[in-house]
C-alpha cells in the first residue's frame, strides 16, 4: 500500500461497551496494523493529579468537558501531515496522565475511536468516514462492568453508581444523538459480519482508488 496524498480518517463512535475497539480490532487486523494509526479519544482525558484523589472521582468522565479533544485534533493534524505524534497514557486507576507516551508514526489510514468522538464539530469535521457502533444498553452496561472491574480496579457498586449518575444520562444527553452524524451505523458491533464485510471491503476500495 502506497502513501496517500493525505491519510484517510475513521471516526468509530457509540456508547460505552457497544463494540467500537472490537471493530477497531477488525479493520487493524483486515487491512494491516502496518497501514493504520490508531487514537482512542480514552488516552486524551485530563490529567487531574492536581485534585485531590477525593475529587478525581466526582469528575463525570462521560461529559465532552473531561477530554482534551484539542490535542487529539492537533495529534490528528500532524499525522495527515505525515508527522509522528506522541500518544499520552493514561492511569484510569488514578485519573492522571502518567509520564510515559506512545510514538505513533503516520499511516495511509487514522483510525479514531471513542464515545464522544462526533459530540464536537471540530473534531467530526477532521473524518472522512463516520462509523456509530449501535448495541444495546444491556449488553453495553454488562461489557462496562466487566471491563472496569478487570482492567481498572472498580469495583461492582462504583460502577453501577457511576453508570446510573453520568454514563447513562451523558449517553443520552450527548452520545446516542451524535448518531445522527454518522455515515453508517452498524447494529451489534464487530460481531456484525455482513456490516464488517461492507466497512473493510469500501475502505479497501477508498485506499486502493488513492493509489491510482
Amino acid at each position: 500500500m502506497t502513501k496517500r496524498e493525505t491519510p484517510l480518517v475513521i471516526g468509530i463512535a457509540g456508547g460505552t461497551g457497544s463494540g467500537k475497539t472490537t471493530i477497531a480490532n477488525v479493520i487493524l487486523g483486515r487491512v494491516g496494523t502496518q497501514h493504520i494509526a490508531y487514537l482512542p479519544h480514552d488516552a486524551y482525558y485530563k490529567d487531574l493529579q492536581d485534585l485531590p484523589i477525593a475529587q478525581r472521582d466526582m469528575i463525570n468522565f462521560d461529559h465532552p468537558d473531561s477530554l482534551d479533544t484539542d490535542l487529539m485534533i492537533e495529534h490528528i493534524r500532524q499525522l495527515k501531515k505525515w508527522e509522528p505524534i506522541e500518544l499520552p497514557v493514561y492511569d484510569f486507576k488514578t485519573h492522571t496522565r502518567t509520564s510515559r507516551s506512545l510514538t505513533v508514526q503516520p499511516q495511509s489510514v487514522i483510525i479514531v475511536e471513542g464515545i464522544l468522538i462526533f459530540v464536537e464539530g471540530a473534531l467530526r469535521d477532521e473524518f472522512d468516514v463516520k462509523i456509530f457502533v449501535d448495541t444495546d444498553p444491556d449488553i453495553r452496561f454488562i461489557r462496562r462492568l466487566q471491563r472496569d472491574i478487570a482492567e481498572r480496579g472498580r469495583t461492582t457498586d462504583s460502577v453501577i453508581h457511576q453508570y446510573l449518575n453520568t454514563v447513562r444520562p451523558m449517553h443520552l444527553e450527548f452520545v446516542d444523538p451524535s448518531k445522527r452524524y454518522a455515515d453508517v451505523i452498524i447494529p451489534e458491533g464487530g460481531l456484525n459480519t455482513v456490516a464488517m464485510d461492507m466497512v473493510v471491503a469500501r475502505l479497501r476500495d477508498l485506499l486502493r482508488g488513492a493509489q491510482d
